[in-house]
């Protein structure tokens, strides 16, 4: 079992940036694929961004590609989504997941195992 507690969120202006983190529990967490998705308002939970199990690979939703950038860090639990040059329709609440699903880069939230609890990210405009 893994638990995973998400932070960084806040509200930040267009334009700017924002890094948040998700810490993950147990001893497990290497052979976790870690992605982040987000849920805005009235919206589904869509993804946002997820990284292999090594780090070695990512994979992006168009929207966010050269904007965002998922790392992870396999000797401290975590994993982190670097957000810039941030927009209004940014804003949503943040969840990180792990997935045992690793044959592709799966978008779909019913294949990740474990979720945060959520973090929000507000961009005023």
């Amino acid at each position: 079992q893994v638990q995973l507690v998400e932070s960084g969120g806040g509200l930040v202006q267009a334009g700017g940036s924002l890094r948040l983190s998700c810490a993950a529990s147990g001893r497990t967490f290497s052979t976790y694929r870690m992605g982040w998705f987000r849920q805005a308002p009235g919206k589904e939970r869509e993804f946002v961004a997820a990284i292999s199990r090594s780090g070695g690979n990512t994979y992006y939703r168009d929207s966010v590609k050269g904007r965002f950038f998922i790392s992870r860090d396999n000797d401290k639990n975590t994993v982190s989504l670097q957000m810039n040059s941030l927009k209004p329709e940014d804003t949503a609440v943040y969840y990180c997941g792990a997935t045992r699903f690793i044959a592709y880069f799966t978008v779909k939230e019913f294949d990740y195992d474990y979720w945060g609890q959520g973090t929000q990210v507000a961009v005023s405009s």
